[in-house]
C-alpha cells in the first residue's frame, strides 16, 4: 500500500503551529517570525511535504504562475522606479490571454538570503530575477530549475541583458564629439551587473579619448543623481558633460545642475541610460541609451513558459543611443 502523503496539517502539527501559519510560511507571506519560519521549513523537509502548486492555483482560478523576484535596498521605492514597471509590462504582454498569472516578490536587500530560500520552494512555472546578486542567483538557480536573470549573472544562470558596456561607450563618445572637454559619470551600485558594464564602458571610452575616468558612486535612484552631481561639481567645477547610470539617476543630475545654476545643454551636456519615458518628459528632452526592457522581460517570460532555459541560455540585446536636446553641442 502506498504511503500516505504528508499534508499541510501534518506540517503544522510537526512544527507546533496552526495549518494557517504553516500555509503563510510556505506561500512566502510576511509577518511570520524567523523562528517559526525555520520550524515550518524543517518540518517540510523532515516530512517530505511538497506543496501542490497546481491544486492551489486551480482553487484560486488560475493554472500557472510566473514569479517576478525583485531585490532592492529600499523596497518602498520599487513602485516609483520606471524600470520595474517596464519589466512588469513585458511579462504581462506575454501572459495576456493565457491562464498564467504573475506573482511578485519585492524583497529588501537585508532579507534577501532568507526570503529567496523561501520563495525558491514555491516557484510555479519559473522565476524572473531582477537585481538579484550573482551569488544569490546561483543559489536560487540550484533550487529552482526554471530561472532567468534580467542582467548578467553567475555562471550557469540563464540571463538576458542589454549591451551595457557598448551603450556606455556610445554615450561618452557622443559627448566628446559634441565638443565637451570634461565628461564625468554618476555610476550605479558597484555590485550590480548592469552598473558594472556601464562603468566599464565609461572608463574605456574616457581613456580612449585621452581623459581620466572621473565618477561618483551612486545607485539607480534620483537621490544618487543629486548627491553624486553635487560631489562632482564641488571637486570638478569645470565639468561640462555627465553620463548617468540610468534615467532616474539622470533626473537627479538635472535637479542638482538646475540648483547650481548650470544650464543643460548650454553649460553641461547630459546622457542617461534606459530611454524610459523619463527621457522624453525631461526638460530638456534627454539623450539616453536605449535599453529594451519590455522586450527582454517578454523574451525571458516566453523562454520560461516554453521551458527553453538552461545553463547556456544567454542573450545580449543591442543598446543604441537615442539623441535628444540634453546633449546638444556646446
Amino acid at each position: 500500500m502506498e504511503a500516505k502523503k504528508p499534508t499541510l496539517e501534518d506540517v503544522g502539527r510537526a512544527a507546533g503551529v496552526s495549518r494557517a501559519t504553516a500555509s503563510r510560511v510556505i506561500t512566502g507571506a510576511h509577518r511570520v517570525s524567523t523562528m517559526t519560519r525555520n520550524r515550518v521549513w524543517h518540518a517540510v523537509e523532515e516530512l517530505g511535504y511538497h506543496p501542490d502548486l497546481a491544486a492551489r492555483a486551480l482553487a484560486k482560478g488560475r493554472t500557472e504562475v510566473i514569479d517576478l523576484i525583485v531585490i532592492d535596498d529600499d523596497a518602498t521605492r520599487v513602485g516609483s522606479n520606471p524600470y520595474y514597471s517596464r519589466v512588469v509590462s513585458g511579462i504581462l504582454s506575454v501572459l495576456a490571454g493565457t491562464d498564467t498569472q504573475m506573482r511578485t516578490h519585492v524583497i529588501d536587500e537585508p532579507e534577501a538570503l532568507t526570503r529567496l530560500d523561501d520563495v525558491a520552494r514555491t516557484v510555479g512555472v519559473g522565476a524572473l530575477l531582477v537585481n538579484v546578486p550573482p551569488p544569490l542567483a546561483a543559489r536560487f538557480s540550484a533550487r529552482c530549475d526554471r530561472v532567468v536573470s534580467l542582467g548578467h549573472s553567475a555562471p550557469g544562470v540563464p540571463s538576458i541583458e542589454a549591451d551595457n558596456a557598448v551603450g556606455a561607450v556610445a554615450a561618452v563618445e557622443h559627448l566628446y564629439r559634441t565638443g565637451r572637454r570634461k565628461v564625468v559619470a554618476v555610476h550605479g551600485k558597484p555590485n550590480n551587473s548592469c552598473a558594472i558594464g556601464r562603468r566599464s564602458g565609461f572608463r574605456l571610452a574616457s581613456v580612449e579619448a585621452g581623459h581620466e575616468p572621473i565618477g561618483a558612486e551612486g545607485g539607480f535612484c534620483l537621490e544618487a543623481g543629486v548627491t553624486g552631481t553635487q560631489e562632482l561639481l564641488a571637486a570638478h567645477p569645470d565639468l561640462d558633460g555627465i553620463f548617468a547610470a540610468c534615467d532616474l539617476t539622470a533626473m537627479g543630475v538635472l535637479r542638482a545642475l538646475n540648483e547650481s545654476g548650470r544650464r543643460v545643454p548650454e553649460d553641461v551636456a547630459l546622457v542617461g541610460f534606459d530611454d524610459s519615458f523619463l527621457a522624453s518628459v525631461a526638460t530638456p528632452a534627454m539623450t539616453s541609451v536605449r535599453q529594451p526592457v519590455e522586450h527582454m522581460a517578454a523574451m525571458a517570460t516566453r523562454a520560461l513558459l516554453a521551458n527553453e532555459t538552461g545553463p547556456h541560455w544567454q542573450h545580449i540585446e543591442p543598446a543604441p543611443l537615442q539623441i535628444r536636446r540634453s546633449s546638444a553641442a556646446a
